[in-house]
């Protein structure tokens, strides 16, 4: 009997995940296919699920309006530069706070957190004039580090989580066999922590990627990336339902890409240091 109860638990709760991830999954299964639609189809209604006249014309206009490539690679830079840049900044910032903590590191962490909750639009035009003064305006490397500190406080934060499920006791003894601070964290604690450190990375190349309020303000052609090419099929002549779907297609696809491959490492290190 309570076999069978277990077994009808786990069936039920089975059938809910499956419908929450269909549910979440489903707009972009439905963008996939209104980039397959002609603009008629796009905007039918009733709409049209899976029979209608599947076409690859709104793919083959994406490609001659735009250059995809240099939009892909500008969001590659970006979104790459960012999370490495605050990897590296992050490491040692959360590695004092989890191993040799002061008494205001509960504050500085707060801090760090409630600067996520302050409205990005609130901070646009000082940081715009600060662009214009520097010659950052449109480049690369201003969004590299812009969104490495909007996302720096979250890496932090993950990664002194992590961190902390390490003992200390191991950081000492390799003190106590004579390594520096830099073989410390180089050799003792970055591997120790792989699982940790790399579903920050990754979540952080997410977060850098799917960045639209920034990169739609701080650039104009150059360094946009592919929120920027997105943004583009938007015109005062209206929206193209079907070509916009085709380019956000085309805009989601390598990280869509990525997520799936790396599922697993994901969930490892989001879940590293629930089980003992």
């Amino acid at each position: 009997m309570a076999r069978a109860v277990t077994n009808q638990r786990k069936a039920i709760n089975t059938a809910f995940a499956w419908a929450i991830g269909l549910l979440i999954f489903f707009p972009i299964l439905w963008t996939i296919l209104t980039s397959f639609k002609t603009e008629a189809e796009a905007i039918a209604s009733p709409p049209y699920f899976l029979f209608f006249d599947w076409t690859l014309e709104n793919y083959a206009v994406v490609q001659e309006r735009s250059n995809y490539a240099r939009y892909l690679w500008n969001s590659i830079v970006i979104a790459g530069g960012s999370t490495l840049l605050g990897v590296i900044i992050a490491v040692p910032a959360a590695w004092s706070m989890a191993f040799v903590p002061s008494k205001r590191t509960k504050d500085i962490l707060m801090w760090m957190l409630s600067t996520k909750m302050l409205p990005a639009v609130g901070v646009l035009y000082p940081i715009y004039l600060i662009f214009i003064k520097m010659g950052l305006l449109d480049t690369k490397i201003g969004l590299v580090v812009v969104l490495m500190l909007i996302n720096l406080p979250i890496i932090v934060w993950m990664l002194y989580t992590y961190f902390r499920e390490i003992p200390g006791e191991i950081l000492e003894a390799a003190r106590i066999d004579g390594a520096t601070l830099r073989e410390e964290i180089l050799y003792v604690l970055t591997p120790m922590a792989i699982p940790g450190i790399a579903s920050t990375i990754l979540l952080n190349v997410i977060l850098a990627w799917n960045e639209a309020f920034w990169t739609l303000n701080l650039t104009a052609a150059k360094a946009g990336p592919l929120t920027a090419f997105i943004a583009s099929y938007s015109s005062p002549e209206g929206l193209f339902y079907a070509k916009l779907s085709a380019a956000s297609t085309m805009a989601i696809a390598p990280i869509l890409i990525l997520g799936w491959f790396s599922q697993k490492q994901l969930v490892r290190g989001l879940t590293f240091g629930a089980v003992k």
